[in-house]
């Protein structure tokens, strides 16, 4: 295994376009992104296909309103592991990926070895979710809590 990331397609203007137009609107219609990028349907499809099987385009998703699904509340949470070889760094990724309240997590280079991005209805229930699901997570040595007070900008563009 290298840490070099597979060589992805090259990406060309059009391509370009293509992904502009999907990251704002993941469902418009293919013959409504072929007249936004000023082609025809047949090419945008085959276009659309090729970025979807080389996995530029990872799948297609809803983007909820946090608080009308009752997770208005954001902390972010740095991570200190006790022990950061790679098998300890499995166990933390794969529990980390069975919270339901962590929404992001990155391994980072840097003061500390995760930074987690967690949400919940409020700081009580951001409170369980610390002291019951985060701080078990395997090799948990320490943990620093920021509350996000407003979101500038989420998700993209």
């Amino acid at each position: 295994m290298t840490d070099e990331p597979e060589k992805s397609p090259s990406l060309d203007r059009l391509d370009r376009a293509i992904l502009r137009v999907l990251s704002v609107n993941g469902r418009i219609s293919v013959a409504e992104l072929a007249r936004r990028i000023g082609r025809s349907k047949t090419p945008t499809q085959a276009r659309l296909q090729r970025l979807e099987k080389s996995q530029i385009i990872r799948g297609y998703r809803a983007i909820l309103d946090p608080i009308g699904i009752g997770a208005a509340h954001v902390a972010f949470v740095e991570v200190r592991l006790s022990d950061t070889r790679e098998a300890a760094l499995r166990d933390f990724n794969a529990a980390a990926r069975d919270v339901p309240e962590i929404e992001e997590c990155h391994l980072i280079a840097g003061g500390f070895d995760y930074l987690l991005k967690v949400r919940t209805p409020g700081i009580s229930s951001y409170r369980r979710v610390l002291a019951e699901s985060i701080s078990s997570l395997p090799y948990v040595a320490s943990t620093s809590t920021y509350v996000a007070m407003e979101a500038v900008k989420e998700l993209g563009p």
